[in-house]
């Protein structure tokens, strides 16, 4: 059924906020803020965003989801909103943090407003694996280093083949875990024990694209060691291949922050 039949006087719009950095949103997005009566946020979604672009008077509704901790809403709860305040005959805005194709329940809540009959409308934004890496100076498919990227979820619900643990671990494909920081040990475990080779250059990347980014780099057999009790902020990345060599010396955002130092130092002589 297509989303233009049936339309009521409200509607639903479900876009991607980008990876962190709030000047990467889109102009359509930005448009559709001012628009907006109401905006359902997830957790990952830079708050500036709504503080710079929402109408003042607004309704923003939190809604976040986290890993491993009691008190996410539930997605039967998010759908009702939508539904609920569009067949009130608001302009309802639903916020997700990266892109909305990646990784995210936007099948669930499209399926609610489909037999809902609520009109929607769908904008993409910036991916967090294409943030980080951007921002990491790590280019996922660069020529002679990577022909292909794959993107992977991995936490303690996943399950994989052993082919599959086998195609990754003997693929040249750049790879890029999401939801895989507090797992690292069993990641590295399994791509290790399906041949993967050792010395795989891998990256963590903490809270891209903003002021806290922090890229932690290892490889696949040390990252165990390397990276023992360590805890990462929420979001990380992990990216493993031979990409992840180009971060030392294409790591513009990490000297960009430091460049007002070394002017002082220069300046000072």
């Amino acid at each position: 059924m297509s989303n233009q039949l049936h339309t009521t006087s409200g509607k639903v719009i479900i876009a991607g906020a980008g990876p962190g950095d709030a000047d990467l949103i889109t102009v359509k997005l930005q448009q559709r803020l001012a628009e907006a009566d109401v905006i359902i946020v997830d957790r990952l979604v830079n708050p500036e965003i709504t503080d710079l672009y929402a109408r003042p008077d607004a309704l923003v509704l939190m809604t976040g989801k986290q890993g491993y901790h009691d008190g996410s809403v539930a997605q039967e709860d998010i759908n009702k909103l939508l539904v609920g305040h569009a067949r009130n005959g608001k302009t309802v805005l639903r916020l997700k943090g990266g892109d909305v194709a990646f990784f995210s329940n936007v099948l669930d809540e499209l399926q609610s407003l489909q037999e809902a009959e609520i009109p929607f409308e769908i904008i993409p934004g910036i991916t967090a694996a294409s943030g980080a890496s951007a921002y990491a100076g790590i280019p996922l498919t660069a020529r002679g280093y990577a022909k292909a990227v794959q993107f992977i979820t991995f936490n303690p619900c996943s399950f994989y083949s052993r082919d599959q643990w086998k195609a990754w671990a003997t693929s040249t494909d750049t790879l890029v875990f999401y939801m895989a920081a507090r797992n690292l040990e069993g990641l590295t475990e399994l791509l290790l024990r399906h041949s993967k080779k050792p010395n795989t250059p891998l990256a963590v990347i903490e809270q891209a694209t903003t002021e806290f980014q922090q890229v932690h780099i290892t490889t696949v057999s040390n990252c165990a060691i390397d990276f023992a009790d360590k805890k990462f902020s929420s979001p990380s990345l992990v990216i493993i291949g031979d990409v992840v060599k180009l971060h030392e010396q294409f790591n513009w955002y990490e000297a960009s922050k430091a460049g007002s130092v070394f002017h002082e130092l220069v300046t000072v002589k």
